[in-house]
């Protein structure tokens, strides 16, 4: 049984189809658990739901866990890996959509699209206070740093330079590319934008301090929220010290109704959902058949993690 962990969309659920067949795939939405079902599993396609050691443990047929992203910090690797259960992912496949939403947070918290969207829609659009343009700003001009520089990062690169940005990076080593690398410390410090585009792990959790980022900076987050302090951000961001932030990632989620992100008029926000787009999906389920063809005919899987 072949199991997909999500909540769908129709078009999702279309795609699924036209890939694997219909009927296929069985479809269990994420906010149910996979008890039910974990007796027959032998491929998990996972995507952001939490695969545990109590569910890999109660799933003695499951041979795949296929993450449809790259991010495998929701899986406990160790003990499926105890278990003999491959885990794969897909680097790639969503570099597109991720660099895309990355540009989008930047554009729409310099421009303050939000705020003067719900001002227009009300009829205040041409009658608010004209000190409110005064925050606006342009990429142009501006040095953006990108702390990792994996796919997705590298294809915001060159669309930030042609926008006239002055582009850096920082990652585990330096790269063949025409920008200049910078430490982690220096790009907190002194780079006007700060975007994340690096995995979670024990060693990047909380790596990136708000309250040490330059006045009037920036925050664009479209990797996972534990890489940054919740609470300093928060703090960052009330008392002006960061200009704004775009995150699409948070360090729980879903959000709570009460968390104070939620209420900072300097924050743009999405549902996690930067790498969620129909052509993602395609190049994802399509990497995602081929390994559980492979999976049947005893060759090697792709992009194996575990």
């Amino acid at each position: 049984m072949i199991v997909l962990h999500a909540r769908p969309s129709p078009g999702f659920r279309d795609a699924v189809d036209a890939v694997f067949g219909p009927g296929v795939v069985v479809h269990v939405d994420e906010a149910a658990p996979l008890g039910a079902v974990a007796p027959d599993i032998t491929a998990l396609l996972h995507v952001l739901t939490p695969v545990t050691p109590d569910f890999i443990a109660s799933a003695p047929k499951l041979k795949l866990i296929q993450k449809l992203g790259v991010g495998v910090n929701t899986i406990a690797l160790d003990a499926a890996q105890g278990h003999g259960v491959a885990v794969c992912n897909m680097p790639g496949t969503n570099s597109q959509a991720v660099a895309e939403m990355a540009l989008s947070l930047m554009m729409a918290v310099l421009r303050r699209t939000c705020f003067f969207d719900a001002r227009t829609r009300a009829g205040e659009g041409w009658s608010a206070d004209p000190s409110e343009l005064d925050s606006v700003g342009e990429v142009a001009g501006r040095t953006v740093g990108l702390v990792g520089f994996g796919h997705s990062a590298q294809l915001l690169a060159p669309v930030l330079a042609a926008l006239g940005a002055k582009v850096v990076y920082t990652a585990r080593s330096r790269r063949d590319a025409p920008y200049a690398y910078w430490p982690l410390e220096r790009i907190v410090a002194e780079a006007d934008i700060v975007s994340l585009h690096m995995p979670l792990t024990d060693e990047t959790r909380g790596a990136v301090d708000p309250l040490a980022m330059k006045k009037g900076a920036m925050l664009v987050n479209t990797a996972r929220g534990e890489l940054v302090d919740a609470a300093r951000l928060v703090e960052a961001l009330a008392s002006g010290h960061l200009r704004g932030a775009g995150l699409d990632v948070f360090d729980r989620e879903p959000v709570a109704p009460g968390d104070p992100l939620l209420a900072l008029p300097n924050v743009v926000l999405a549902p996690h959902i930067a790498w969620l787009t129909p052509e993602t999906l395609v190049r994802s389920l399509s990497v995602a058949h081929e390994n559980i063809r492979r999976l049947g005919a005893g060759e090697a899987l792709l992009h194996r993690v575990v």
